[in-house]
């Protein structure tokens, strides 16, 4: 049984070296064949260095790398560790060692048991309560919405069997959102807990305006709710626009005409200006998705690499796969 480790790498000079070191201790500790599929989202510093280097030193050939021309996100990084996996099993994780590499043995078991996903879900013990607080509001609420379910603590660290990583390489779309595509795929799946490791070095990459692109992703992405939404405001709007018309004819009719209410209008106007403004965004979201769907352009484009993709999203006339510049 061969597993493949994918580990996505933005700036990670000053701990890919560590991390290469503790997760193949872990992994020849089990005794099973594996490769580690990394992938370099358009560093700025030497993770690519790094990463031939490490490359070159592993006689058994065990080291692998993508590096991308530009940093194209973390989506796009775990499709092409995933296209470029070969193993029986494929589990993602980070190379901030956030993701215990210890944990790697605990998924092969249940795996074994007959799972096709085996999740890594973190508790949140530790985290500030305004964050704890937020995330679940935001699952709350999130999974009112969306066609799948999404657990508070669940992220990208899990192992993949084989027919359910090429059932996610068969979903193409460009606007990725991999924790509502693993849970859309379905097959077997379990989830054990553990506690989230401390950063070793340097700092997160996810800021909070990306958190919150990356909230609205999952929000847009995987329902049409919204577009109901607003359809349903506005016919709200359209009622109570229409019984405020005739109670104010029938005032008139009753009472005489009485002082215009500047105000009132004034306030009616800006509402309804801001409302029809939130309509045209969520529909202006739909479309822009539309509009990236429809332009076909590869999620990325391989600079370097020591690999050759064993697998691909699609055949090459309905979709561009990856383009490879050296």
């Amino acid at each position: 049984m061969l597993i493949s480790i994918v580990v996505p790498c933005f700036n990670e000079e000053e701990i890919i070296g560590r991390f290469h070191a503790r997760v193949t201790a872990e992994l020849e500790l089990l005794g099973t064949e594996f490769e580690l599929v990394y992938v370099d989202d358009g560093s700025h510093d030497r993770t690519l260095p790094l990463l031939e280097e490490m490359a070159a030193a592993d006689a058994r050939s065990r080291t692998r790398y993508v590096s991308f021309s530009r940093n194209f996100g973390k989506e796009a990084a775990m499709l092409a560790g995933l296209r470029h996996a070969a193993g029986d099993a494929v589990v993602i994780m980070d190379a901030d060692l956030q993701h215990p590499p210890e944990l790697v043995a605990r998924m092969l078991e249940l795996h074994a048991e007959g799972f096709d996903q085996v999740v890594a879900r973190r508790t949140r013990r530790g985290d500030r309560v305004t964050r704890t607080l937020a995330a679940r509001a935001y699952y709350r609420l999130i999974n009112r919405l969306v066609d799948v379910e999404l657990v508070d603590g669940v992220g990208d660290f899990r192992l993949l069997s084989r027919r359910t990583v090429d059932a996610v390489l068969e979903l193409t779309e460009y606007n990725r959102f991999s924790k509502g595509l693993f849970a859309w795929v379905g097959f077997r799946t379990t989830t054990f807990a553990y506690e989230n490791a401390t950063r070793e070095q340097g700092r997160s990459k996810w800021s909070f305006g990306k958190l919150l692109n990356y909230g609205l992703d999952g929000l847009l992405s995987f329902n049409d709710k919204p577009l109901r939404a607003a359809l349903y405001l506005g016919l709200l709007l359209v009622s109570v626009a229409a019984v405020y018309a005739a109670w104010i004819v029938g005032a008139a009719l009753v009472n005489g005409v009485d002082t215009p209410g500047y105000v009132t209008l004034l306030v009616t106007v800006t509402a309804l200006a801001g409302v029809q403004m939130v309509m045209l965004g969520v529909v202006g979201e739909y479309v822009g998705r539309i509009y990236y769907e429809v332009k076909r352009r590869p999620h990325f484009l391989v600079k370097a690499t020591n690999t050759v993709a064993p697998h691909t999203a699609a055949p090459p006339q309905q979709h561009p796969g990856e383009l490879v510049r050296r």
